[in-house]
């Protein structure tokens, strides 16, 4: 499991203090980070690359007084890893996202995208307007 492997690198728990929670979205075992109280802020990752992106994002965003939330997408970081090809596609990212904003029940959220979270938190925001 990769969380056991990232665990024993050395720096890494100093680097990623994030407590690991885990969602079932549309099948697939999802990763995220939600930290803070707040209007939440979800941040979106990019390829290749997952939440450790905004490790030093997080913590202002939770000081100022935010609920931040960070997935990491089915197929990168501690989520788990397809190997279909069909399981990466851009709308299965943007159900799998819906997926999990749904089960957080997030309101009044403010979407932070980078590279393909961009049509990604794009997708997810046009499907979901409200």
């Amino acid at each position: 499991m990769i969380m056991d492997t990232l665990g024993h690198i050395d720096g890494f728990r100093a680097k990623w203090p994030f407590a690991a929670r885990y969602a079932r979205v549309n099948g697939w075992r999802m990763h995220y980070v939600d930290d803070g109280a707040g209007d939440p802020i979800l941040l979106l990752h990019g390829n290749p690359t997952w939440g450790f992106l905004y490790r030093d994002v997080i913590p202002p965003l939770v000081n100022a007084g935010h609920r931040v939330i960070v997935p990491d997408m089915i197929g990168f970081g501690l989520s788990e890893k397809p190997a279909r090809e069909q399981a990466h596609s851009l709308d299965g990212h943007i159900a799998n996202l819906t997926g999990l904003v749904r089960q957080l029940d997030l309101r009044r959220l403010t979407v932070v995208c980078h590279d393909w979270g961009g049509p990604t938190g794009l997708g997810f925001a046009m499907s979901n307007p409200e």
